[in-house]
């Protein structure tokens, strides 16, 4: 059995007695992409709605990211303010800067989202300061950087920056992220595993379609694979002759995709959905008879828990992140393997019994899932972080200059 789901009104009114109490009336989330990015995922879903979340709540929430196409500098979202400044790199310094200055005024609490390259937060700022990192990047970065880039990062990541980061509050969304952490080296005791929500929207409804249909969603990029699904669907067609796939996002790979597609003779077959509203996703989520991700490398798999409280099944590959987003066997099947993710697509599709017990716990899976719990669980995190530091000998003065 979940826990009920939170009233929206006693959860803001306990996140506003949260900060109160820990004296967080302003809070600086600094973050390497903005929401209204073209490369946005979803980390940056995570980032706006925990900050709409707060807003809501009556904290002051200022987000500092990198500029996003087409966008202003200075701009409010949801409640909140957003500044975009800095490029792809230069942001990381920027950001440093602008927080050591108080360019944009004093805060009382600092969220920083590791999303690859860190901020580096621990070497210049003070008072309480959270840490959201999703995962491990690992062998992403050959993926996303050249070779010279991508050493760096790797070095970063698992030499340098569980040294800096020692002493942090660490926010990681599951059980398989934290496990890779304590290998690189962070302390087990400073890392709080907080799951992702689930938007309400996301609901049962609507109706599937008639044959069976195959959604992925996600940007188009290497580290998604896929390629592996798209050779996955057409593997699977030789004994669901009428199995179709629907690609959702945009992304540097389209282009190469498309190709791929076209060799394989399979162009009734996949259609790339592109871009699409929150209604169009909704009700593809609905139509699916099941969600797919051939990923190598998640923090979660948030599409796959959206999807599961629209009572669509999941079938995605067995890495971290995504055996945590599925109850395996329950609310969706997980593949070890090119062949599995073929024998699993064929299963939901020609099993009406397996499809219907699967429909039925991915409703079940998802109602342990709430943005509110998040949102206030992570509140709770800088909050503590808060109260230890006053609660330090040197700082009872009121030395807010602690770390």
């Amino acid at each position: 059995m979940s826990d009920p789901e939170p009233d929206p009104a006693a959860t803001r009114a306990k996140l506003g007695d949260i900060a109160a109490a820990a004296g967080l009336r302003r809070i600086h989330v600094i973050a390497w992409r903005d929401l209204d990015d073209v490369e946005a995922g979803g980390s940056e879903v995570h980032a706006a709605t925990i900050a709409r979340t707060w807003a809501e709540a009556g904290i002051e929430v200022l987000m500092r990211t990198s500029w996003a196409q087409g966008h202003p500098v200075h701009g409010r979202r949801d409640g909140y303010q957003v500044v975009r400044k800095g490029g792809r790199y230069q942001v990381f310094p920027r950001t440093a800067l602008a927080e050591i200055r108080q360019t944009y005024g004093h805060r009382d609490g600092l969220v920083e989202i590791w999303n690859g390259m860190p901020f580096f937060s621990p070497l210049w700022a003070t008072g309480p300061r959270v840490v959201l990192m999703h995962h491990v990047h690992a062998d992403m970065w050959k993926m996303v950087l050249p070779p010279n880039l991508a050493a760096v990062g790797d070095t970063v990541e698992r030499r340098v920056a569980p040294f800096i980061y020692r002493r942090s509050r660490i926010v990681t969304l599951s059980p398989s992220s934290k496990a890779e952490m304590l290998e690189l080296g962070f302390r087990g005791d400073r890392i709080d595993v907080v799951p992702p929500g689930i938007d309400h929207r996301f609901s049962p409804g609507g109706r599937r379609d008639d044959t069976p249909l195959v959604v992925a969603v996600g940007r188009l990029v290497p580290v998604k694979r896929f390629d592996r699904l798209i050779r996955a669907v057409v593997a699977a067609r030789d004994r669901v002759p009428d199995l179709r796939l629907t690609l959702v996002g945009t992304g540097v790979l389209r282009e190469e995709l498309g190709h791929l597609v076209d060799s394989l003779g399979a162009e009734e077959a996949v259609h790339f959905a592109g871009h699409v509203s929150d209604d169009e996703l909704l009700d593809l989520y609905r139509r699916a008879w099941a969600v797919a991700s051939s990923s190598v490398r998640e923090g979660w798999g948030m599409t796959l828990t959206e999807a599961a409280a629209c009572a669509t099944p999941a079938i995605a590959t067995r890495i971290a992140g995504h055996v945590d987003a599925i109850a395996e066997g329950r609310s969706g099947l997980l593949a070890d393997d090119d062949g599995e993710l073929v024998e699993h697509l064929v299963s939901v599709c020609t099993d009406a019994d397996l499809r219907a017990r699967l429909q039925a716990g991915a409703v079940a899976h998802a109602a342990g899932f709430s943005w509110d719990r998040t949102a206030t669980r992570i509140l709770q995190a800088l909050a503590d972080e808060a109260v230890r530091l006053r609660a330090r000998p040197w700082n009872r003065h009121g030395d807010a200059g602690a770390r």
